[in-house]
């Protein structure tokens, strides 16, 4: 098993669509943690974005058959993931406040951690404040650290509506994160 977790992503799907399906549980190592803080900076509930994780894994798993081998898994793995928020906002329609347990590491400097610390909690707020269309991409682009590309091809959107939406989103977080 330890050899096939140096394989591509791409590699273990072939591996689990012809000959084992527990090769599956190195992709859901992989994305997990990705994705559940993918999901919660949408929902803004760990609950449910837990939920809408487990529930692309399954999804992404029944339709695996499908997966374009000679695409990138994690792109399509972050769509299954967006459908499923959309799913979860088209049904719960209400907004919730922005969990405060995001993923920033730094265990070297206390200093340097609480630095972090403060700059990730005026983030928060400025991204309470933004619009769901902004928000989205500006996460993807910079807390999943995604490309344009990817971006475009999770969201269904055209390349240059991402760049317009991470400008925005941008000049939206500037005016109001100076006015806190």
């Amino acid at each position: 098993m330890i050899e096939n977790e140096e394989l591509s992503d791409e590699e273990i799907v072939e591996k689990v669509r012809t000959s084992d399906k527990n090769l599956y549980t190195i992709i859901i190592k992989r994305y997990e943690d990705k994705l559940i803080r993918y999901a919660n900076n949408l929902i803004k509930d760990k609950n449910k974005a837990k939920d809408v994780v487990q529930e692309s894994f399954i999804k992404a798993f029944i339709d695996l058959n499908n997966f374009d081998i000679k695409k990138k898994f994690s792109s399509w793995i972050y769509r299954i993931v967006h459908n499923e928020v959309i799913n979860i906002i088209k049904k719960y329609k209400k907004e919730t406040s922005l969990q405060e347990d995001w993923d920033f590491e730094s265990e070297e400097n206390i200093e340097e951690n609480f630095e972090i610390n403060e700059i990730k909690e005026k983030v928060e707020k400025c991204l309470e404040n933004i619009s769901f269309i902004y928000s989205e991409p500006i996460s993807l682009y910079y807390i999943d650290e995604k490309s344009y590309e990817e971006i475009s091809y999770i969201l269904k959107i055209p390349m240059g509506t991402v760049a317009t939406r991470i400008n925005r989103a941008k000049k939206i977080m500037k005016k109001i994160c100076q006015k806190n």
